[in-house]
């Protein structure tokens, strides 16, 4: 058997990336460039009312290949009520944003993570409070984006539209 033969071949989709941290009071948005490099913060929408109508918005206005949502599970892994919310929340924004497809991932640790950066940077935890949203979807696309470079497949789990 050739070398050839014993590389499997790794596909990274080319196309914008959104991702989402959705929390209870708001939810940060982040994006990647086509090429899946970098990502970089976007915006913080106010949780509930018209926060699925704007990520719509955003979608389009980058138009998105894929959206990435953060599944926030314990450290152990396991799921309580705070996933659940955020099923739902992605259940319903798949069949908002239809044809574009819509995944979780594990964002266990990314607004520790996400802290910390801004922490680094010289920033206050008051002034990061308007900030840190969008750091997290930031830590939480730059690791799909990771993830599906190395393994050359999509990261998490596909949702399905809740209707």
């Amino acid at each position: 058997m050739s070398e050839e033969h014993d590389i499997e071949e790794k596909v990274f989709r080319r196309g914008r990336r959104i991702a989402v941290d959705v929390g209870d009071a708001r939810i940060g948005v982040a994006v990647c460039d086509p090429d899946g490099l970098i990502a970089t913060p976007v915006e913080t929408v106010p949780a509930g009312g018209r926060s699925q109508a704007r990520l719509k918005a955003i979608v389009e206005e980058y138009d998105a290949i894929e959206m990435v949502v953060g599944l926030p599970r314990s450290l152990s892994g396991k799921e309580g009520p705070a996933a659940a919310k955020v099923r739902d929340y992605a259940g319903r924004l798949a069949a908002l944003v239809a044809p574009v497809g819509v995944r979780l991932v594990d964002e266990r640790m990314t607004t520790v993570t996400a802290a910390a950066g801004l922490r680094a940077s010289g920033r206050s935890s008051k002034k990061g409070r308007a900030v840190i949203d969008q750091a997290a979807a930031v830590v939480i696309l730059q690791a799909a984006l990771e993830t599906e470079r190395v393994s050359g497949r999509a990261p998490g789990e596909s949702v399905e539209p809740v209707v």
